[in-house]
């Protein structure tokens, strides 16, 4: 076998409570997952299946280290998600078979270059650099599902400096889980380290240096980070 010409990069992996780090493949993320934030977003809700897009797993911030302020953008924004992590995976899921994939949940923040996305939009081009750039996925502990069950409910809450922006519910999302995961399934094969970022609720509003967000998934878990 060849040796590499320069080294590997590194496994990037997230802590999981009760001990052990769990290894990321690939992030994906469900768009416009919560009506009211469609609606925020100037979108018909009723009118869309779910669509998907993607992050970097160096993307990942871990241990409520801090965010550095990314560059080429002057509206940054904060989106709260509850993120599934998938033990197995495959093609054409079934829900039954998605929801038996899963390995945990965490609370995770998409963070959005707002001024990109929207310039991206208006030209009909693609969000990656809006989306997925360097530090724009704090995410908490995962949480094995053995120990928080399927939620299908529970608060979805994200605080900037002690006061809430973000007051949700996952009993609102349009698209459940494992609906959601089947259908990307049918895009591509979904394999055991991928997680699923799977949507944000009404209220996402831009940050700045120095400000703390706080975000917490009822039943799962809590993220931190401070914008530096």
């Amino acid at each position: 076998m060849s040796e590499y010409v320069i080294a590997p990069p590194a496994i990037v992996a997230v802590p999981v409570k009760g001990g052990g780090l769990f290894p990321v493949r690939r992030i994906y993320c469900v768009g416009r997952n919560y009506a009211d934030h469609a609606r925020e977003m100037g979108h018909d809700p009723d009118k869309e299946p779910p669509f998907f897009f993607g992050k970097p797993a160096d993307a990942l911030v871990t241990g409520g280290a801090d965010m550095p302020y990314p560059s080429l953008t002057s509206d940054l924004h904060h989106e709260i998600e509850l993120v599934v992590a998938l033990k197995t995976g495959g093609r054409d899921l079934t829900p039954a078979e998605a929801q038996a994939a899963i390995f945990g949940y965490a609370a995770g923040i998409d963070m959005t270059r707002r001024d990109i996305q929207g310039e991206a939009k208006k030209l009909a081009r693609p969000w990656d650099m809006a989306k997925g750039f360097d530090h724009s996925a704090p995410i908490g502990d995962i949480v094995p599902a053995s120990k928080t069950g399927h939620p299908q409910r529970g608060a979805v809450r994200l605080s900037v400096n002690g006061e809430v922006r973000q007051d949700g519910d996952l009993s609102q999302l349009l698209w459940a889980v494992p609906d959601a995961i089947a259908f990307l399934s049918g895009f591509v094969e979904l394999k055991p380290g991928d997680l699923i970022f799977t949507g944000t609720p009404a209220g996402v509003a831009a940050v700045t240096r120095g400000d703390r967000l706080d975000g917490e998934i009822e039943g799962v878990g809590i993220v931190t980070t401070k914008i530096v």
